[in-house]
């Protein structure tokens, strides 16, 4: 019996996660998009802390629906409090989503913020 849509993107998550960690040096800036919002955190793997994060639920992008242009924001935002918390340079983990649209807007953000993976 197959899983669900789910099932799928978590075993593909797993798959990405064998080889993406965040340490204290180059932590993993993890994306999670939903139908309504997207969520970015910074996150020291070796810690367990998250350092800076973000998402479309917050006051200044809350209320619009979840467009390449609401993502592009949140990736401006967690670009920004990722370098207020001097960290330059990160390892990229899309969740098991696919490198488009949405979540490819959220790191082209994040990159011309000055982050760099």
């Amino acid at each position: 019996m197959r899983g669900t849509r789910t099932d799928a993107r978590r075993r593909r998550h797993f798959r990405v996660r064998k080889s993406v960690q965040g340490t204290p040096s180059k932590p993993r800036l993890a994306v999670f998009r939903s139908n309504k919002h997207i969520y970015a955190q910074v996150i020291d793997d070796e810690s367990g802390t998250t350092i800076a994060s973000a998402s479309s639920q917050e006051s200044g992008v809350k209320g619009k629906t979840l467009t390449v242009d609401t993502a592009t924001e949140v990736g401006k935002l967690v670009g920004a409090r990722a370098k207020d918390a001097g960290i330059s340079t990160v390892a990229f983990d899309r969740g098991g989503f696919r490198y488009h649209g949405r979540v490819k807007a959220l790191a082209d953000a994040a990159r011309e913020t000055g982050l760099e993976f």
